[in-house]
């Protein structure tokens, strides 16, 4: 680096320009990383090469992993949530405690993965992701019932679907 004479008196200093030998980077990149999304299925998602050029056929089953990764998020926050419930008020034991932190850890993990999916920048990816989440809320955490799962037992809702009443009034 050199002083730069702008004859200001600043000192400012000069950047040397990079080398233009990159046999001095150990690290060499191959291929291109994307930094906006884009569509396609030439994409690279958690795994250096994978799907990659492969094709569409494990483009669609990366998106498949995606998707259920985030369904899966969803439903251990439905397990993390019950365990803690089953707790009860007073204190927990040292093994419901562990448990409780298995999931959750478990949780965050998946979380983190769908989330280092999505840097990828490929909408699809993005997409999946969404998806996962919201048919993974719907299927854990959301009131929803199938016919046989709402029945005529104890506990049944009777509105639509378990969807309470938008009023605010139990039945």
């Amino acid at each position: 680096m050199a002083m730069g004479g702008d004859g200001g008196g600043t000192g400012a200093m000069t950047m040397a320009p990079p080398r233009a030998d990159h046999a001095a980077a150990p690290h060499k990149m191959t291929g291109m990383m994307h930094m906006a999304f884009f569509w396609g299925d030439r994409a690279v998602v958690l795994f250096p090469g994978w799907p990659g050029d492969r094709g569409a056929g494990m483009y669609l089953l990366c998106l498949l992993l995606v998707l259920a990764l985030a369904a899966l998020t969803e439903a251990l926050a439905l397990l993390s949530r019950r365990l803690a419930r089953r707790g009860g008020g007073g204190e927990a034991t040292a093994s419901s405690a562990a448990l409780l932190t298995a999931v959750h850890a478990a949780r965050m993990g998946m979380a983190y993965l769908v989330m280092l999916a999505v840097m990828s920048f490929n909408v699809g990816v993005l997409l999946a992701a969404v998806a996962g989440h919201a048919l993974g809320f719907l299927l854990a955490r959301s009131r929803v019932r199938t016919g046989a799962a709402r029945g005529s037992g104890a506990g049944a809702s009777p509105e639509p679907c378990g969807i309470p009443p938008s009023n605010g009034s139990k039945p």
